[in-house]
């Protein structure tokens, strides 16, 4: 083991006190550890059907030319969301992920000591971002699972610039209806941004969903993210997408570095839009996932929170001691511990063969 002379650099409180999102281990090295082969992993909000054949393709197509640096302006991506969503080129753009468009609207919108406003819990790297340049995150507890848009729009004060909403929420996958976001956006004073994080927005099947580009139609600051990683199952390319007031978006795009989205996340984007079949697949895959864990879990006498995306959690006891257990077996899901919710697993839905072997384990390590 390498043993280094400690440095002594001058680094800023509010980084050296950071706790960094914690990322998983590779799959194969989990095996490697434990000894076991075969795994499957239901923890990461992944899309078990895979990327769209026709993504796979255009991409292969697009191997001979990585020695050319990407489109800067991700301009035929661009044009094809532009004519989707019915909106100007000037009110969208790209990052490596949505969580790097996260972070440009904190760089540009964010001073330190100002103040950012979100669920607790929910996605975990909007207080690591906020953090990172000195803002101040204040955290509100949820609601029956749901964030409290009340309490929220409660918090605001002179030094409010963001706040964030995840709709559906990771990781509960509760929504806010329509008329909820309606109430609370009568309560923001026009000069806070609002951004809704609609990462999972594909798979709602609930009614009353916001229409959040009307807001921005309107005029308002609000920023709506989607990303390719979780319906497009392009998670592995890194590529989300961000809808503003043409302002907003200008100053966001100030801060955002050249050529951030590689040449096949645009390329396979393009072509995961074309493929709506794939995206009928997955929506199906995942209803009838659904169905099937949470109705086989609650004959066990567990209780489930109703989810409108592609997870969903359960109450277990010791979240990790069952993590744990099932790891051991080589079912892979999320522990909720670091959302301080101790008692809970998080379960992606797999592939239906998938699906029954979780149950299998489950029932397994829980004697049942």
């Amino acid at each position: 083991m390498l043993t280094m002379r400690k440095l002594n650099i001058p680094v800023r409180e509010n980084i050296s006190s950071l706790v960094p999102y914690p990322p998983g281990k590779p799959i194969e090295e989990l095996e490697r550890e434990l000894g076991i082969s075969g795994s499957i992993k239901l923890a990461s909000n992944e899309n078990p059907l895979g990327p769209s054949p026709k993504a796979v393709d255009a991409i292969a197509k697009a191997l001979a030319g990585l020695h050319r640096y990407p489109d800067g302006s991700c301009y035929y991506l661009k044009e094809k969301l532009s004519s989707i969503l019915g909106v100007p080129h000037e009110m969208i753009t790209f990052g490596n992920g949505s969580n790097e468009i996260i972070e440009l609207i904190i760089r540009a919108c964010l001073a330190p000591g100002e103040e950012a406003i979100m669920g607790d819990p929910s996605f975990a790297v909007y207080p690591i971002a906020v953090k990172t340049v000195g803002g101040v995150s204040r955290l509100v507890p949820l609601k029956d699972m749901k964030h409290d848009l009340e309490a929220m729009a409660a918090l605001i004060n002179r030094k409010t610039r963001i706040i964030f909403i995840a709709n559906p929420n990771n990781p509960t996958g509760t929504m806010v209806t329509g008329a909820e976001f309606a109430a609370f956006m009568k309560k923001v004073p026009e000069d806070v941004i609002v951004c809704v994080d609609e990462a999972y927005v594909e798979f709602v099947r609930g009614e009353d969903f916001p229409d959040t580009l009307s807001y921005i139609r309107e005029g308002r600051a609000v920023v709506m993210l989607r990303t390719f990683s979780k319906i497009y199952g392009l998670a592995g390319l890194r590529v989300g997408y961000g809808v503003a007031h043409p302002e907003l978006m200008d100053y966001i795009n100030r801060v955002r570095q050249p050529f951030n989205v590689n040449t096949l996340a645009q390329i396979g984007a393009i072509a995961a839009l074309d493929d709506n079949g794939h995206l009928e697949r997955t929506r199906e895959n995942n209803a009838k996932g659904l169905q099937y864990l949470m109705t086989e879990l609650k004959k066990l006498g567990f209780d489930c929170v109703d989810t409108e995306a592609n997870f969903f959690l359960v109450k277990v006891g010791n979240g990790k001691a069952i993590y744990d257990a099932l790891l051991k077996k080589g079912v892979i899901v999320r522990p909720m511990a670091s959302y301080n919710m101790p008692e809970y697993i998080r379960i992606t839905v797999g592939l239906p063969e998938e699906n029954k072997r979780f149950m299998d384990a489950f029932k397994e390590v829980t004697r049942l």
